[in-house]
């Protein structure tokens, strides 16, 4: 079966990760490993037979066999995030097809380089399955996630993200938040600009292997701003998303 047939997947779990997001595990008859980074279509069909479709992140690691796991986004008038939201349960079947995408992908070959995570809202999905790969591959490679939302209950992944900065020296951790901070919150409270990036960088040992992922015009100011600060293009990785939180 190639990676590009539809295949009926089964949903074997439903997390909630925020108020508007939630992450969804289909059991796959045609399991692929995949690479993080990359992404499944899922497709929605009508009785009339209209058909839909959309694409969403693996958040999952490829350590994670037979199964993925999806993390959307309720989009406000989306068709296919609010039926998932809404119409969906555990035991229902899901039409989807993947892996898909082969450019914005982490393939963990050089496991002692220094990686820049920089995300925006649900872009920062992709991102986690880079996190857990590194994590499920005993991999120890210095790491900053650079994490932008607009409040506080809109941190996706927020507990197993802390976890990990507390157990891991190597991880490093960083939210700003756009509209709302936490009470006594001492970290940033902005957009991400220029000064937010440089001090990331600095974290790590030595120039970064980038991956950013959010709307576009947080992805292309980021980019812009490495850019600037003496990064080359082929270090800087970006994959935008509609709108979203950050």
């Amino acid at each position: 079966m190639s990676r590009l047939d539809w295949q009926i997947g089964t949903v074997v779990a439903i997390k909630p990760e925020t108020p508007r997001v939630k992450t969804y595990t289909l059991r796959l008859p045609h399991w692929t490993p995949h690479r993080a980074g990359q992404h499944y279509d899922l497709r929605l069909t009508a009785p009339d037979g209209y058909q839909t479709e959309r694409s969403y992140s693996i958040a999952s690691p490829p350590e994670q066999t037979g199964e993925i796991e999806l993390t959307v986004e309720l989009i406000e008038e989306g068709e296919v995030s609010g039926y998932l939201f809404e119409g969906v349960a555990v035991g229902d079947q899901l039409e989807v097809r993947g892996p898909i995408g082969g450019y914005f992908v982490w393939p963990a070959k050089a496991p002692d380089a220094p990686l820049l995570l920089v995300g925006g809202g649900s872009g920062v999905v992709p991102l986690m399955a880079m996190l857990r790969h590194r994590q499920r591959a005993g991999l120890r490679n210095p790491v900053v996630l650079l994490f932008s939302v607009r409040s506080p209950e809109e941190v996706i992944y927020q507990n197993e993200l802390e976890a990990q900065a507390q157990t891991d020296p190597a991880f490093t951790l960083l939210l700003t938040y756009t509209r709302q901070a936490p009470a006594n919150w001492t970290g940033y409270q902005r957009r991400l600009d220029a000064a937010m990036l440089t001090e990331a960088v600095a974290h790590l040992p030595g120039p970064p292997q980038c991956y950013i992922c959010g709307p576009t015009g947080l992805v292309e100011s980021a980019a812009t701003l490495l850019q600037a600060q003496g990064l080359p293009d082929d270090a800087i990785r970006t994959e935008r998303f509609g709108p979203t939180g950050s």
